[in-house]
């Protein structure tokens, strides 16, 4: 498209883009454009995007419209689902700072995850007075020291007394005894199952759908070669990564896999929408070498531990 074009163009999206009686069909050809000059004014501001045509866009073109996007005076959780799942780290900082968004428990948890690496977002986040307080919970639990004490000195008091109130119950579940698991009868029941040739990934899988987790990880370290107590802190580590990388280096198909991500979790608890799309996309992306690598350096540095 000639510059003279795009200008023209992105003048006539900038008169339209606050008008509530712009011509419709010429406002959402306007968003639909690849030119951000062109489609950003009318993203950030036109009252006449309804909401299916937002997360269309939001879910077809690039970073800078979804930026646009996160900047609208209000969001519905339709479209924050989407920029949430897709959106690089300044665009979920702008949309999780935006007041006249709105979030769905699958869109805060979407955020929580994201917090875990990034400060800043986690303190935006937890100033959101909207945020539940199971989730600011989870956010504090996954934040460090730094990013709690940031968060609460930059808090309004309703907040803060939230907050408080958060890691009262943060404390308190720390100072509860961990939960002691007894592998024994698991390793011999596996063990049998391997003898009567039964041990495969259908029996994995059906031991974590059900939540038979001495059982599901026993199988799992069987069927990966490695010991037990290794792949039960692996599971239980804080993210689900080398879950993955151990059920890739196999190849085990995504619904088991799923199930494992679940399992580590505990019944009754399932991991949030975008967390477990993000898994099943990361899932896909590894590549079974690089997870046989990793496990064959894991192997190795276990050889050199105690048992």
């Amino acid at each position: 498209m000639p510059a003279t074009e795009v200008e023209t163009r992105a003048d006539l999206a900038e008169r339209l883009a606050k008008m509530d009686n712009a011509p419709p069909t010429l406002v959402k050809q306007l968003a639909r454009e690849n030119e951000i000059k062109i489609a950003g004014p009318v993203l950030s501001n036109s009252p006449l995007l309804d909401d299916p045509t937002l997360v269309d866009i939001a879910r077809g073109k690039g970073q800078e419209h979804l930026a646009a996007i996160s900047g609208r005076p209000t969001l519905s959780p339709s479209v924050t689902d989407v920029i949430v799942r897709r959106g690089d780290r300044n665009v979920v900082r702008s949309v999780a700072a935006n007041a006249g968004a709105r979030f769905s428990d699958d869109g805060y948890s979407g955020l929580v995850s994201r917090a875990a690496d990034d400060g800043m977002l986690a303190v935006t986040v937890g100033q959101r007075e909207d945020l539940p307080a199971a989730s600011l919970k989870q956010l504090l639990s996954k934040s460090v020291d730094i990013v709690r004490r940031r968060l609460f000195d930059t808090a309004k008091p309703k907040q803060k007394a939230a907050i408080n109130q958060a890691m009262n119950e943060i404390s308190g579940a720390a100072k509860a005894q961990p939960q002691v698991r007894d592998f024994a009868a698991a390793q011999r029941a596996i063990l049998a199952l391997h003898n009567d040739g039964g041990l495969n990934e259908t029996a994995l899988l059906e031991f974590a759908r059900q939540h038979k987790y001495e059982e599901a990880i026993a199988a799992f370290a069987a069927l990966t070669s490695m010991r037990l107590s290794v792949v039960h802190q692996l599971v239980q580590g804080d993210r689900y990564d080398p879950v993955l990388l151990l059920a890739k280096s196999i190849g085990l198909a995504w619904a088991t896999v799923r199930a494992l991500v679940v399992l580590r979790l505990g019944p009754g608890r399932v991991p949030g929408g975008p967390d477990i799309e993000d898994a099943r996309l990361n899932y896909e992306r590894l590549s079974p070498a690089t997870a046989q690598r990793v496990l064959a350096f894991w192997r190795t540095r276990d050889k050199h531990l105690p048992e």
